[in-house]
């Protein structure tokens, strides 16, 4: 029977890198479906990065590459426990692991960011840039390239309107949504994401 992984609201799973050997704790990090199934095909340790909205290859700047020998699901399945091999520091600091500093004083800093949904989605439409499925809407939409994605908004925000109009609270849902989810795939296909649009909406909110 297969091991059912608990995804939380964000459609995420915490992945802790100990080494397979020493079983000295690395770090600690982020999957989504897509990152885990990159590192159980490649051999390599793939995250989520929360501060990008993207698939994260663990090493790519630095060659510190997590080469995988074992991924263990705890008992609730909520919590994944990954046996690696460093090819060198784990933390982006320097240290071999992250987990260096005593706790002493401390304060907690808060988290803000836009809704989980669309985090969600943007993950999705990263993954489809990254591998084209051929009869994925996304990989076509984002191979046409930003003109035509640009165009896709411009005709999804006219709809909005229209059904803003009509007062249909059903329809216009929908074509916000349509529209939302256009916008999202342009950021991607410009190499931006959410993140930036949140810190804008940030400042002009203080």
């Amino acid at each position: 029977m297969n091991k059912k992984i608990q995804l939380d609201q964000n459609g995420l799973v915490p992945a802790i890198a100990q080494h397979a050997e020493t079983s000295e704790i690395l770090m600690m990090g982020y999957m989504n479906p897509s990152s885990l199934s990159r590192t159980v095909e490649s051999g390599e340790v793939w995250f989520y990065s929360r501060s990008r909205s993207e698939l994260w290859h663990k090493g790519e700047t630095s060659g510190n590459f997590l080469r995988t020998k074992d991924i263990i699901v705890d008992c609730d399945g909520d919590t994944l426990l990954l046996k690696v091999i460093p090819d060198g520091p784990a933390c982006h600091t320097g240290a071999q692991s992250c987990f260096s500093e005593l706790l002493s004083d401390y304060e907690f800093e808060d988290f803000d960011k836009g809704s989980n949904v669309i985090e969600e989605l943007f993950a999705v439409i990263q993954d489809r840039k990254l591998t084209s499925i051929n009869e994925s809407y996304t990989s076509k939409l984002i191979s046409d390239g930003i003109e035509r994605i640009s165009q896709k908004i411009i005709e999804e925000a006219g709809e909005v309107a229209i059904a803003a109009v009509t007062r249909n609270h059903q329809e216009t849902s929908e074509e916000i949504s349509d529209l939302l989810y256009h916008t999202l795939v342009l950021l991607s296909a410009m190499d931006m994401n959410p993140e930036e649009v949140w810190k804008v909406l940030r400042n002009r909110r203080s």
